[in-house]
């Protein structure tokens, strides 16, 4: 039975209008229509579906594992940090699918950090523009991570940094060496599941043609609900945006 779309106070979806027409679009986003295409399946203006959008999202960024547990793969993968919509930018502008000026990791990519166990469960958070920093893994990952969890990872010098300062078994795989599996004593030792997890993120996000950084979280947990068929049903993503369920 799909939810009474009523007591909205307190949810994001409060003062939103047009409520018979909000399952028709959260159709749209089960099949991740732009805002344009959304608005025109749905007729309404793309103004309300890109605010629909993120209204429905809201609550769906949030809707993460308590727990990682066994062996968890961590990494971070890079987007060119984007200004889109804003009217004032703090640089010059530049062409849709530029560059950034300066070479390696610098300030002008928002850092993504995706930590995922065995069973898939997964957390992800845009740590902030440049490079990782232990700072950053422990208000991110250390409170999702079950203390009796291996920690995985990249040769990045953060991580064991963060796992020496709060006693987390930590095995790292020298990508750069062209290392990519080895065998360990609670199973491979390896970090393809989240590079995976990158990959798709990144190839499903290439459809919007670029998003502001300051929508990433939202956009992560669109990609998170969609992974896997987690969410397949219009009746789910209501039911998360009005909070009544947590998974």
């Amino acid at each position: 039975m799909r939810p009474h779309l009523n007591d909205l106070t307190g949810t994001p979806l409060a003062r939103l209008r047009q409520k018979g027409k909000w399952l028709d679009y959260l159709d749209t986003v089960l099949d991740s229509q732009t805002v344009r295409s959304a608005a025109k399946r749905v007729g309404v203006h793309p103004n309300t579906t890109f605010r629909w959008r993120h209204r429905f999202l809201d609550r769906v960024k949030d809707d993460r594992a308590e727990r990682l547990v066994g062996i968890v793969e961590a990494d971070e993968t890079f987007l060119l940090e984007s200004q889109k919509g804003s009217r004032k930018l703090d640089r010059q502008p530049r062409k849709r699918g530029g560059r950034a000026a300066l070479r390696g990791i610098s300030r002008r990519l928002d850092c993504i950090l995706v930590a995922r166990d065995r069973s898939g469960q997964t957390i992800d958070a845009v740590t902030g523009r440049g490079a990782l920093k232990v700072a950053q893994l422990v208000r991110h990952l250390l409170p999702k991570l079950n203390p009796q969890a291996l920690l995985v990872t990249d040769a990045n010098a953060a991580y064991p940094a963060f796992a020496r300062a709060h006693g987390i078994a930590h095995q790292a795989v020298n990508l750069s060496a062209g290392e990519r599996v080895r065998k360990g004593v609670k199973g491979a030792i390896h970090v393809q599941n989240v590079n995976a997890y990158h990959r798709r993120f990144k190839e499903w996000l290439a459809r919007f043609h670029g998003v502001a950084s300051r929508w990433l979280p939202n956009y992560l947990g669109w990609q998170w609900a969609l992974d896997g068929g987690r969410i397949n049903s219009v009746e789910q993503l209501l039911r998360i945006a009005f909070g009544v369920i947590n998974s």
